[in-house]
């Protein structure tokens, strides 16, 4: 979703989270393939998604870039992407599967750029030739997308963004970490909800503002 307000307005959208920030860091700063940045970073952005939104496309072509070169690179924030199939069942909920058998095999995010720029082809036919394309051991990524505990995770994490209030996609949840991981207190100011395709200028705003609250751990 996305809000076509001024940014004034935009910030007065966002709220706190209501749900322990705990499980999320611990996903992020394990060996995680699908987190990008340094472990000890001060934030954590956690990114709940669909290969179907075009918003969601829209963010990481635009806004990402800048938040990477800004933030990630710096190793002032850690990034965690995490499903949310708008759909029970359909492409959305077939390319997050794709994205984790790709994951399987060390190649999440080439697989996650290639999705977002496959302009929808997310056909059965669609997954095993960008599977190809990546180099990816066919019959290990075909035996992955017929395992039935692999869309339990998936909806698993939709469930997440489901607690923090998401009832669409993209949604972010900025998380501010002490000693390695994060405060795991109900709401208050350590963690952000931020719901919808903001733009660059919100998601700078509320990072620094979480980064005033000490030095940044990360590297760089």
């Amino acid at each position: 979703m996305v809000y076509l307000l001024s940014v004034g307005l935009l910030l007065g959208l966002l709220g706190t989270a209501g749900l322990a920030a705990g499980p999320l860091a611990d996903a992020a700063t394990r060996a995680d393939g699908r987190a990008r940045g340094y472990a000890d970073a001060a934030i954590l952005l956690v990114e709940y998604s669909d290969f179907t939104c075009g918003f969601c496309l829209k963010f990481h072509r635009e806004t990402w870039p800048r938040l990477q070169a800004k933030y990630v690179d710096t190793g002032k924030v850690r990034f965690l992407y995490r499903d949310y199939p708008r759909a029970a069942h359909g492409p959305g909920v077939a390319a997050a599967l794709a994205s984790r058998c790709a994951e399987d095999q060390g190649r999440f995010w080439p697989m996650h750029n290639v999705l977002f720029a496959s302009g929808g082809r997310l056909g059965a036919s669609d997954l095993r030739r960008y599977a190809k394309e990546l180099a990816l051991d066919l019959a290990r990524f075909s035996r992955c997308m017929e395992e039935p505990n692999r869309l339990g995770e998936i909806f698993a994490e939709r469930e997440e963004g489901v607690q923090f209030g998401f009832r669409g996609t993209p949604g972010f949840v900025l998380i501010r970490q002490r000693g390695g991981g994060a405060e795991t207190g109900q709401g208050g100011p350590e963690t952000i909800v931020i719901p919808g395709a903001f733009p660059y200028e919100v998601f700078e705003q509320q990072i620094e503002r979480l980064l005033g609250d000490g030095p940044p751990k990360g590297k760089g």
